[in-house]
Formats: C-alpha cells, structure tokens, sequence
C-alpha cells in the first residue's frame, strides 16, 4: 500500500492525491483523486475529480504522487494530458 494513498483516504474530508498517470495505451495524463480503497497490492479505486465518477488506477503507473488540499479543487478539476 502507498502511504499517501493510504493518508488520503483516512483524511478524505481535507486531502486529495495529485498524480501523473501514464494507462495501458500509454496516454499520460494528469490527475487528482480522491481514493477509496485499495483494491489489492497493486491499485485502487479514487473518485476522480476530472472525470467526476469512480476509477481504477495502477499504483505503478502513478508517477510524481503528493498529497493538496482537497478544498483547494472544486470538481470538475480541469484533465490535463501530459506530453
């Protein structure tokens, strides 16, 4: 379990979890997240404050994982694709 994730959900009404994530096609883009669970070792289920509804994300393709303020984002948070 990462211990970010891990701090975010057990502090869900003040954090959120900021990442890069690079999916299976190898799209990259930039996320913030609040998580819900860990869904075995290797990831985790996150309301995803860009796409406003619940998602999947691997923990190893989490690249650049910090923890912000959850009242600094109101959804829907703006997706940025990274190049």
């Amino acid at each position: 379990m990462h211990p970010l994730i891990y701090r975010a959900m057990h502090q869900s009404d003040d954090l959120v979890v900021a990442f890069d994530y690079c999916d299976a096609k190898g799209a990259k883009t930039r996320r913030i997240v609040s998580p819900i669970r860990f869904l075995g070792k290797d990831r985790f289920l996150a309301l995803c404050l860009s796409r406003e509804e619940p998602r999947q994300f691997y923990v190893q393709r989490c690249q650049n994982m910090r923890l912000k303020r959850a009242a600094d984002f109101l959804m829907p948070v703006k997706l940025s694709c990274l190049v």
